[in-house]
C-alpha cells in the first residue's frame, strides 16, 4: 500500500537565511510556482511583515493560483500583555491571508 507524503518546504524562510542568499521578489515567486508543480504541500514563504521585500511577496502571491502547494506564513504568537486584536506579530500573519 502507498502511502502520501506531505513535504514542507522552508527554502523561502530557512534557505533564505544563508550567507550570500538574497531571493527578489520575482525568485520568491518563481520558487512557489516550481515547489507548487512539483507538488509541494506546503511552502513556509517567511514572516509577512519582516521587511518591505517580504510585504510585496506576501501581497503579489496572495493571487497566484496554487493547484497543490498551501503557503503558509511565519511568525511570532501572541504577546502575553498585549490583547490579541492589538497584537501586531498575529495582525501581520492575518494580513498575509494565507491558508496556514
Amino acid at each position: 500500500m502507498q502511502r502520501k507524503v506531505d513535504i514542507f518546504d522552508s527554502t523561502l524562510r530557512d534557505g533564505a537565511q544563508a550567507e550570500g542568499i538574497s531571493f527578489s521578489v520575482e525568485d520568491k515567486l518563481k520558487i512557489v510556482k516550481a515547489l507548487d508543480k512539483l507538488g509541494v504541500a506546503y511552502i513556509e514563504a517567511g514572516n509577512p511583515v519582516s521587511n518591505p521585500k517580504d510585504i510585496e511577496f506576501f501581497d503579489r502571491a496572495k493571487r497566484l493560483k496554487l493547484q497543490n502547494a498551501k503557503l503558509v506564513a511565519f511568525g511570532s504568537t501572541r504577546r502575553r500583555d498585549i490583547a490579541v486584536e492589538q497584537d501586531k506579530n498575529i495582525l501581520s500573519l492575518l494580513s498575509a491571508e494565507t491558508p496556514v
